[in-house]
């Protein structure tokens, strides 16, 4: 989509990361000296905090990316909510171990198996554990106990700890957590960019994806950028990608501040009126003057919402756009690769028409994943409903433009081949 109009060879903005696109920010340099530093040691646990969309995933696969792996065999694990037995058989499968039933005993001798082999070839094993604020306490200690293991005095499994503010002050004050931290070799929290940051951290994503200046930004653009996202690397990705996404649909090549300002009210629509209000306790109808309040015990009280998991929502579903938007790309793709038989038309067709369905299946997603949010039973609620729904059908209309636009495209290239 805007990919084609702006001339893009990948997605820039993708919220998914990418070591490619990794920018050294002053608080990515520190952190990545950090664990140069941690790695060097290769015993211990290394612990990379940051908010959500602060860059920690990037950084950890820029950094496994540079690991020769013939020296290090690395396994990952994104955590939910485990505890102790659940995260020994979690590791035994993230290092490839085959391990049946729920037997701790059994996985915890497999790992150290596994771990002395690994040592005798000579390669040492990196953990890392993404999302760590999800882990019990009991889990962190058998992390703890996993990384006693040694083959002599050799040290053999280094954990990498990666997770939210509120993990690193789960591990600053849980008491029962003192020899896991004695046994942290380095820490760094990953703050926001700066403000002077957020042009070249833009710039440079655009540079990674094949940018040769169009668009151009207007000035400023990016101070009020750094204003809407507060520095964030992610939010500062789902800002430009629709900023992008509007800017390719309306063919324009200079992103001023009259379209960030369009793009931030329309993200800001999407989510005000689910964010509770603090203080409110009730929605009320236009009164009289003269009618008394409700008694407090006919008050409806609004639930309480947290914005974060509305993001996450709405980051998804921009997720589940971008992959559409991909496959899109590669229809167009195979109908340039012409000449198409009439099987593959057929089938591309089909395909074009999987994915409108899908793009139509996004419209209703935001009110499902509210409506598990919300009890049934509040009718105050249902007047937000509506605002939603009319928000997702102002997005489906949108969609359904560019898809018309890219089916008749790409028909027209049929024809176009079938005529020679």
């Amino acid at each position: 989509m805007h990919d084609e109009f702006y001339g893009f060879t990948a997605k820039p903005f993708q919220l998914t990361p990418d070591p490619e696109f990794y920018f050294r920010s002053t608080t990515h340099r520190k952190a990545l000296s950090y664990l140069g530093y941690g790695l060097a040691q290769g015993e211990g646990f290394i612990v990379i905090t940051g908010e959500i969309g602060a860059g920690k995933s990037t950084l950890v696969a820029h950094t496994i990316r540079s690991l020769d792996e013939n020296q290090v065999t690395v396994a990952q694990v994104v955590t939910s909510h485990l505890d102790g037995e659940e995260i020994v058989h979690v590791v035994a499968r993230a290092f490839g171990l085959a391990v049946a039933g729920h037997d701790k005993a059994t996985a915890l001798g497999e790992i150290e198996a596994f771990l002395h082999d690994e040592a005798r070839a000579g390669r040492r094993c990196l953990l890392v554990v993404d999302e760590s604020q999800n882990l019990s306490v009991s889990a962190l200690e058998e992390l703890r106990m996993l990384s006693n293991f040694q083959l002599g005095s050799h040290p053999l499994l280094q954990v990498l700890l990666l997770g939210q503010p509120e993990f690193r002050a789960t591990l600053q004050n849980e008491p029962s957590l003192e020899q896991l931290r004695q046994r942290i070799i380095a820490a760094h929290h990953l703050d926001p960019m700066q403000p002077e940051e957020v042009e070249p951290y833009v710039l440079h994503r655009l540079q990674k994806a094949g940018w040769h200046g169009n668009p151009q930004f207007d000035e400023g653009v990016f101070d009020e950028l750094y204003e809407a996202s507060g520095g964030i690397p992610r939010k500062v990705n789902q800002i430009v990608n629709r900023v992008l996404m509007l800017g390719s649909l309306d063919r324009i090549e200079v992103i001023d501040l009259a379209l960030l300002d369009q793009v931030l009210a329309e993200m800001a629509a999407e989510t005000s009126h689910l964010a509770p209000v603090a203080g409110a306790q009730v929605f009320a109808h236009p009164a009289s003057a003269q009618q008394e309040p409700a008694p407090p015990s006919e008050q409806v009280a609004q639930p309480a919402i947290d914005p974060q998991l509305i993001d996450d929502l709405l980051a998804e579903r921009d997720v589940r756009i971008a992959e559409l938007g991909e496959a899109l790309d590669e229809l167009a793709a195979k109908a340039e690769r012409a000449p198409v038989s009439e099987s593959d038309q057929e089938s591309i067709r089909e395909q074009i028409a999987e994915l409108q369905h899908a793009v139509l299946d996004l419209s209703g997603q935001a009110e499902e994943s509210v409506k598990r949010l919300l009890a049934p039973e509040i009718e105050a609620m249902r007047a937000e409903m509506s605002k939603l729904e009319a928000r997702a059908f102002e997005q489906e209309r949108t969609i359904r433009q560019t898809l018309s636009m890219l089916i008749e495209w790409i028909e027209a290239e049929i024809d176009s081949s079938k005529a020679a």
